[in-house]
């Protein structure tokens, strides 16, 4: 009996088109490792992938006060009074955020330091400006290994940690500011 070998559906096909495109557009930027994960995709999948890393590549880097149009720009931490500073930190948090950049960790920093390290740290960051909207840049403010383990690793990674040093962890604390900040998962 004669086999009969499948029609390919038009959306198949549009599908194979657009990862030889993809391919081929990736072929400068390209090395083994991402060949070898992308291998292990459906089409429709590694396609997404491929896109993905081809919106990383050709996204400029940039200062993130420049991902604002005007570019974001808040007053000097010295400059802001305390009444002042909880009005402003909370807008430049929603702001940041409208931006699809979430910010991780802060609840050992008080109002101050934590607008202290926006203004200082994040504002003038250069980081890759993505436009995809499922993609969240997670700043991780918690500064230094020991505020990590003291507020915010739960008892596995602080063994694991230990194990690797060696070295006894900091006793853990609760952080002294919970505060609600608007968050995308990681």
């Amino acid at each position: 009996m004669p086999r009969r070998s499948r029609k390919p559906h038009p959306d198949e096909i549009e599908t194979l088109l657009q990862n030889a495109r993809l391919r081929d557009e990736l072929e400068p930027f390209v090395d083994e490792s991402l060949t070898t994960i992308s291998e292990k995709l459906p089409t429709q999948r590694e396609n997404e992938y491929l896109s993905a890393i081809l919106a990383w590549e050709r996204a400029p880097a940039l200062p993130i006060a420049e991902w604002f149009e005007p570019p974001l720009s808040i007053p000097h931490p010295d400059a802001v009074s305390g009444d002042e500073l909880r009005r402003v930190l909370w807008d430049t948090i929603h702001k940041l955020f409208e931006k699809r950049i979430v910010l991780d960790f802060t609840h050992h920093l008080s109002d101050r330091q934590l607008y202290s390290l926006i203004y200082r740290d994040i504002l003038p960051a250069y980081e890759k400006k993505i436009d995809a909207a499922d993609n969240h840049l997670h700043w991780d403010c918690a500064g230094d290994e020991e505020a990590w383990l003291r507020h915010y690793a739960d008892d596995e990674e602080r063994d694991w940690w230990q194990r690797q040093t060696g070295k006894e962890p900091p006793p853990h604390e609760p952080p002294p500011y919970p505060r609600k900040l608007p968050k995308k998962p990681m």
